[in-house]
């Protein structure tokens, strides 16, 4: 009995503590599933584009690693992506000109930083609630993209070369997206390991009023932290208008609730204070393994999103439930 009691509390110190890698062994385990089920599964095109997808995750939850860390969420992720997307391929406009992709990337990072802005001032200057604030932001971003281009916007596919660039795949199946990714975790994690913004970012989100009182300034971190993440959304959008080739309005619309999950199941606290980009590697892997083992399974969108629902849901209760230190 004291064998069986303690044998379930290592269980849940593990489940509470090692997120990363229960997210890693469940992405293993959905993985030889997969294959066990669909023999056929298992093939460098598969591989390659599990490997694509959860690039493209991770580099749009970049932001909204930050953003959660900090106790806050932002809605607007998706939709900022889908702007600067079709920003990108209106300015590249089918140009072999470098010249033009360095605009475009210019434009995206302006753009972003300008919807990250009004994201900080809405949820901290105003003091409006964040999710209320990011998705408003959300809607009017969205609804921009249609008045701008009258819902039907023109030169929306990127040029072959910048496309190549995003999806060459090396040895046929290792996606050159992998390469921007792994900048993208560099990035962050010197960010948030290595600097004093990074340190203040997750005191802010432990404790607001604490690191107030430590003379952190708590409404600039987090303002700002706003705004890095809708630069960060930017360059998700202008790398996705290369991985996806084909540009329309809202293409990227769903990375919003795919970001926040993304980065809750590898154990980011949605209550701030705790959390990594590691973490976030490892749940963008989760959330693609499981949704294309269901596409290979051939399961209806329908069913698909329930048991994806469910499935999340049950990792999340199970393994994210862990308390930031408060004082």
């Amino acid at each position: 009995m004291k064998n069986n009691m303690a044998g379930d509390s290592r269980l849940r110190y593990f489940l509470k503590n090692n997120q990363i890698g229960m997210a890693l062994v469940i992405s293993a385990l959905l993985f030889i599933i997969t294959i066990v089920l669909n023999p056929k599964s298992l093939n460098t095109i598969a591989i390659g584009s599990i490997l694509s997808l959860t690039s493209m995750l991770l580099i749009a939850s970049a932001g909204q690693t930050l953003v959660i860390i900090s106790d806050g969420i932002d809605m607007s992720v998706g939709a900022t992506m889908s702007m600067t997307a079709l920003v990108t391929v209106s300015i590249m406009h089918g140009s072999d000109s470098v010249g033009l992709m360095f605009a475009a990337m210019a434009a995206c990072i302006v753009i972003g930083a300008v919807i990250g802005l009004c994201n900080g001032i809405g949820s901290v200057k105003a003091g409006l609630p964040p999710m209320v604030v990011t998705l408003y932001i959300s809607n009017i971003v969205s609804r921009l993209q249609y008045v701008v281009t009258d819902g039907k916007p023109e030169n929306t596919r990127s040029p072959d070369w910048f496309g190549s660039l995003i999806t060459t795949r090396f040895g046929g199946f290792f996606p050159s997206i992998v390469l921007f990714a792994a900048v993208f975790f560099v990035v962050m994690f010197y960010l948030l390991s290595r600097t004093r913004y990074g340190q203040q970012l997750t005191l802010t989100g432990n404790n607001n009023r604490a690191a107030y009182l430590t003379g952190i300034n708590t409404s600039r971190i987090k303002t700002l932290n706003y705004t890095i993440a809708g630069m960060l959304g930017g360059l998700a959008g202008f790398i996705g208008a290369g991985n996806s080739g084909y540009i329309k309005c809202g293409t990227y619309d769903s990375m919003a609730m795919d970001s926040i999950v993304a980065v809750v199941i590898g154990g980011t606290l949605m209550t701030g204070g705790k959390g990594s980009y590691t973490g976030t590697a490892a749940g963008a892997l989760l959330l693609i393994v499981l949704s294309n083992g269901l596409a290979v399974l051939q399961v209806t969108d329908s069913v698909k999103n329930m048991i994806m629902g469910i499935v999340l849901i049950v990792l999340l209760a199970a393994y994210n439930r862990a308390k930031p230190v408060r004082q």
